[in-house]
């Protein structure tokens, strides 16, 4: 084996780009003797002399030691032993295949050869299976590494022990390498540069498992460009990406067919697929989490004769205690409190307000009132959670803390009822005044609810316009639906049905049919339980709105009748309109629904409110229209139409074109009712009101059809039945799809005969 001194010499020679006459000439030091060092020759070389050599070869502090340190040892120096270090290869192991192949990209270079020091931090939090990964990727590529593959567990998140200090890590590598005990420095840079002559030009793999920080490893990188090393830590390690150019492997949870598979291979494949329904809820509970499921899969392999679905209902009910164990590697309430306990007061207590917020995922502005600490500070926290692993950030900047974790993170720390409740508070009080915001830029017309102001530190979001309010609550949309349930689990009943009233726009411009049925299900519970009619009408109105679109007449008519009762009792003429024009919409015969419209349009021409007298005119042309009276229809939606534009009601003026183009085709002019339809079309597309937007574009299909336009008709049918299948209004597609078929007909070769 070549001696680590003569290659370190030749090595910084050549780097300098000197020949040896050059290096003699400048350093003082004889050709010869540089001649015997680069051979080996010299055995004994005096250290005044590499001095000499390393002045005039302008060496570092570092390199100068390191090459000392390779002389000292230069003596008599053995052949180097190639290192085996890796402990057993983990089994079983499924999936991660992204994983690895991102892990096998990391050994090539641009050329396609291991001649680059890649450095890949595997992060992810504790039980997610890094150390798994990283060795079974080490296995399969161990014949890559001929020079030997060194591991060490830094112990960073250990239960039994403090972190490794790197010293030892160093002086177990210079073990393993073969240099006797009396030839090792005694200083540990000096031993740190001794590694990094070692593993200079060493086509060597560096397996460094469970670092705390990127100060703990520093000493452990080589220094050469041909190692590579794989560093598996908690935290997400930012130092050795900044300072050393490392890449970064982001290790999620297992996919629930990986999950699955992880099970067969433990329990053996004829069992899960025995309790198929079982299995599946154990995935599912687990989360993906590895440990998790070995913890599970452990349990059911000591006792062969407990059926899955037993062991999933105990999971079910306790998922921390199911998932405990004396040994505290394989409990994962252990494994997480080592994580937790790194943590600074400020970020557990953080930690632990996370697992409170309402919904999937939080937003930092979200964050900042669930904090109270504004949101500058609540990001730097963010951040640090995130590099402990125990939360994580998606591309849209949102805040998602895994199931278990957050079970975990729920009882972690024991948070005053008056931090919790305050936290809580806070957070509702964000979702609901930037929800409100939010439902007034989409119906600038809409008679207002009165909001208390929101909380201390509590900052809800601006919204600038319609487009911008849809794309917030598209996405809180499922954390405002947990907030409602939230504020009435915890007697918030205002802001529960106050949530309701702020949803019920976006809910019918994106065609959430059954959300808005629950939402306002939950308003009325929420409304009963205040002094206030108003609510109660209101919810009990909305609700039957709601039963309407989802074709519940009976239930519709129970929740209408309530609210016209109610607002009968309250003697309040408005609300009473309100009733009946909704009330219109429930009856299939259009006599009825025309008597409803009519009074709701007598009710509110005595009160001065115009944009609701446009409704009830258009309510009553077009249930005019339903009957065949044209001519009365016509002039109702005009008058209606008339009132909307003078008051710049943008939704009331795309509902009125729809009711002409209806109109309109019904009486025979279609170019009218196609020039209507488009124009509705527009304006809806302008509100981003899908829903709408879907039922014009099927109407606007027959009148294109009418006229013999079979493309146009083809192609608008489509968009409205695959927006009908988004919708989960499956009945609308498929009667589309027979519309489609029809025209698809008329003109195949058979039916021209």
């Amino acid at each position: 084996m070549e001696d680590v001194f003569a290659a370190a010499i030749r090595r910084f020679r050549l780097r300098a780009g000197l020949t040896q006459e050059a290096l003699a000439e400048r350093s003082g030091v004889s050709v010869s003797t540089i001649r015997g060092m680069e051979t080996g020759k010299r055995r004994n070389p005096q250290l005044a002399s590499v001095r000499q050599l390393a002045a005039a070869l302008d060496l570092g502090p570092t390199e100068l030691d390191g090459l000392l340190a390779a002389a000292t040892g230069a003596a008599e120096s053995p052949a180097i032993p190639v290192p085996r270090q890796l402990p057993a290869p983990p089994a079983p192991f499924v999936g991660r295949h992204r994983e690895l192949d991102r892990l096998d990209a990391a050994l090539k270079s641009r050329s396609g050869a291991a001649s680059t020091v890649i450095i890949s931090a595997i992060a992810g939090a504790g039980g997610v299976g890094k150390s798994w990964l990283a060795l079974h990727w080490a296995h399969r590529n161990a014949d890559r590494f001929p020079d030997g593959q060194l591991f060490v567990d830094l112990r960073g998140f250990s239960p039994d022990s403090e972190p490794m200090d790197p010293a030892v890590a160093v002086r177990g590598f210079l073990d393993a390498l073969g240099v006797e005990p009396g030839r090792i420095p005694v200083a540990p840079h000096a031993q740190a540069a001794l590694f990094r002559s070692l593993v200079a030009d060493k086509r060597m793999l560096l397996l460094l498992d469970n670092a705390v920080n990127t100060a703990q490893i520093a000493s452990l990188l080589p220094g050469g460009d041909t190692c590579t090393v794989a560093v598996t830590s908690r935290n997400r390690m930012s130092g050795l990406i900044t300072g050393h150019g490392a890449r970064h492997l982001s290790v999620d949870t297992l996919t629930d067919a990986e999950a699955r598979g992880l099970l067969a291979a433990r329990l053996g494949s004829a069992r899960v697929d025995a309790e198929p329904a079982a299995a599946a809820e154990l995935v599912g509970l687990c989360g993906g989490f590895p440990l998790a499921l070995s913890i599970i899969a452990s349990r059911a392999h000591t006792q062969p004769r407990l059926p899955l679905a037993d062991l999933a209902d105990e999971l079910r009910d306790g998922a921390l205690d199911v998932l405990d164990d004396a040994d505290p590697a394989a409990s994962l309430p252990a494994v997480l409190s080592l994580s937790h306990h790194a943590l600074t007061d400020e970020e557990a207590e953080v930690f632990g307000l996370l697992a409170i917020a309402p919904g999937p995922d939080i937003s930092p502005a979200a964050a900042a009132s669930l904090t109270g600490r504004g949101r500058s500070r609540t990001r730097a926290l963010l951040r640090r959670l995130e590099q402990a692993s125990l939360i994580g950030q998606d591309a849209a900047g949102r805040y998602r803390m895994h199931d278990l974790i957050r079970r975990y993170a729920a009882t972690a720390r024991n948070l005053a009822d008056s931090t919790r409740k305050a936290a809580l508070r806070r957070v509702l009080d964000f979702y609901t005044h930037t929800a409100y915001a939010g439902a007034c830029l989409l119906d600038s017309h809409r008679e207002s609810i009165e909001l208390a102001p929101p909380g201390a530190d509590c900052a809800p979001q601006p919204l600038l316009d319609i487009p911008a309010a849809m794309e917030w609550f598209d996405a809180e949309h499922q954390n405002l639906l947990a907030a409602q349930s939230t504020a009435a689990a915890h007697a918030l009943h205002r802001t529960a049905w106050q949530l309701a009233w702020t949803l019920n726009d976006f809910h019918y411009r994106r065609g959430h049919r059954h959300d808005q049925l629950a939402v306002w299900q939950l308003a009325v519970d929420s409304a009963s339980r205040l002094p206030d009619p108003d609510a109660q009408i209101l919810s009990y109105r909305l609700l039957g709105r709601a039963h309407i679109v989802l074709g519940h007449v009976e239930e519709a008519i129970e929740a209408l009748n309530q609210a016209l009762a109610l607002s009968e009792q309250q003697n309040d003429r408005a609300l009473q309109a309100h009733a009946h024009y909704t009330l219109a919409s429930i009856w299939p015969d259009g006599r009825r629904a025309l008597e409803h419209a009519r009074l709701a349009l007598d009710l509110y021409r005595g009160l001065d409110e115009p944009i609701r007298e446009g409704n009830a005119l258009n309510a009553v042309g077009w249930y005019a229209a339903r009957l065949g009276e044209y001519d009365s229809a016509r002039e109702h939606c005009q008058a209606a139409l008339t009132l909307y534009q003078h008051h710049q009601d943008v939704n009331g003026q795309a509902q009125t074109l729809d009711s002409l183009g209806y109109i309109d085709h019904h009486s025979g002019r279609h170019h009218d009712a196609v020039q209507h339809y488009r124009q509705a079309i527009s304006l809806y597309r302008d509100l981003d009101n899908t829903y709408e937007t879907t039922d014009t574009l099927e109407r606007l299909g027959h009148a294109h059809a009418a006229l013999g336009h079979r493309d146009p008709a083809r192609a608008v049918w489509q968009e409205a039945r695959d927006l009908f299948r988004q919708q989960g209004r499956d009945e609308e597609a498929d009667q589309v799809e027979r519309q489609l078929d029809g025209l698809d007909e008329e003109h195949s070769p058979d039916s021209a005969h």
